[in-house]
């Protein structure tokens, strides 16, 4: 069956402040929430983050929603935000939602207000497309063996500035500027992810797994509510730069840090249970059913990794992974704000 889905705007509604009564979580007890004349009530929880959310991010015009159907809204998403808050939350970003302005300007706009009203947001990006991009500049054939880039030297100098630089700041600027508090890393910084030369180095060249993963520089940042956004790039313990896959960073950090949800944005609509046929998405399945639509042959192809993925970090402790449809506008809030979802979640 074809997922159904309504753009979810949280605009404030005229209402008092959003009271939330948890002794233990060291958040604020309430969330500013703007008044009748538009004015936001100030309070040192992300002030300025929430602001831009409400006026802008989710609905360019949301005062057009009538009173009554914000204050249904925000009634709906209240039980999902007290669910989450203070969570972690791993999010994955790439596919067409990195290729599209507008979907990149989705997404942007759910990592903020998902942040503003509590949630500790990690952000893993990688950039293929950009990365051909700039190696087709530079007159650098890419090549690839079963999916993965070949990286010799220069491409992986290329992979490197593209990565860790051009992408990772602009994300970071789109998120300050946006309103939240984005801290650009890669997997190099503080010794965050420790890599080793993949098995088929031979052929592949410098393509690293991982060997370690250390979330010592990510706590104060997420404990303070800022947003990390970390490009798939770590070395080894010589020092060495490694092209690391994104979708297997983002497992693993969500692993090491103990996260509620993993999040993987693609270009499907989820996990099929006929590959040619949309209609037949899974909404939820657990780590067995998975495992035995791999066996019959029905997850294969680039799902297979981003399901290993998954399945890794769900033995690792994380709750529960989603794998959603990045083509959809909002698709984060949709799968973490409502209960119908985005695409396939699957469970331990």
């Amino acid at each position: 069956m074809m997922l159904f889905t309504k753009t979810l705007p949280l605009p404030s509604p005229p209402l008092k402040d959003l009271t939330f009564l948890d002794s233990k979580l060291n958040l604020p007890l309430s969330l500013p929430i703007t008044k009748a004349n538009g004015n936001i009530n100030r309070n040192p929880f992300l002030t300025s983050c929430l602001k831009t959310s409400l006026e802008s991010i989710v609905s360019p015009e949301p005062f057009n929603t009538p009173a009554p159907s914000r204050v249904k809204i925000l009634s709906e998403a209240l039980p999902f935000i007290q669910k989450f808050r203070g969570k972690t939350v791993i999010v994955k970003y790439g596919g067409a939602a990195m290729k599209s302005e507008a979907l990149q300007a989705s997404v942007i706009a759910d990592l903020v207000l998902l942040s503003c009203v509590g949630l500790r947001i990690v952000f893993v990006h990688g950039g293929g497309p950009e990365i051909n991009h700039w190696l087709g500049r530079l007159g650098i054939q890419p090549t690839f063996l079963n999916g993965l880039r070949k990286t010799d030297a220069s491409t992986m100098e290329i992979v490197s500035m593209v990565l860790a630089g051009k992408i990772n700041k602009h994300l970071v600027s789109l998120i300050n500027k946006a309103g939240a508090t984005a801290v650009g890393l890669s997997g190099i910084d503080g010794r965050l992810i420790t890599a080793r030369p993949s098995p088929s180095a031979a052929e592949l060249g410098f393509v690293g797994e991982i060997e370690n993963v250390d979330p010592t520089v990510l706590r104060p940042l997420i404990d303070n509510y800022h947003i990390p956004v970390i490009a798939s790039v770590a070395a080894d313990r010589a020092g060495q730069s490694y092209n690391i896959n994104a979708d297997t960073a983002a497992g693993e950090l969500a692993a090491a840090l103990g996260a509620e949800k993993l999040l993987l944005l693609t270009d499907v609509a989820g996990i099929l249970e006929d590959r040619n046929d949309p209609r037949t998405l899974v909404k939820e399945v657990d780590i067995k059913g998975v495992k035995k639509m791999m066996d019959d042959g029905k997850i294969a192809g680039g799902m297979i990794p981003k399901v290993t993925c998954c399945l890794r970090s769900l033995a690792q402790g994380v709750r529960t992974a989603s794998i959603i449809d990045g083509r959809l506008e909002h698709s984060l809030l949709l799968e973490i704000l409502t209960d119908k979802g985005a695409g396939t979640m699957i469970t331990g």
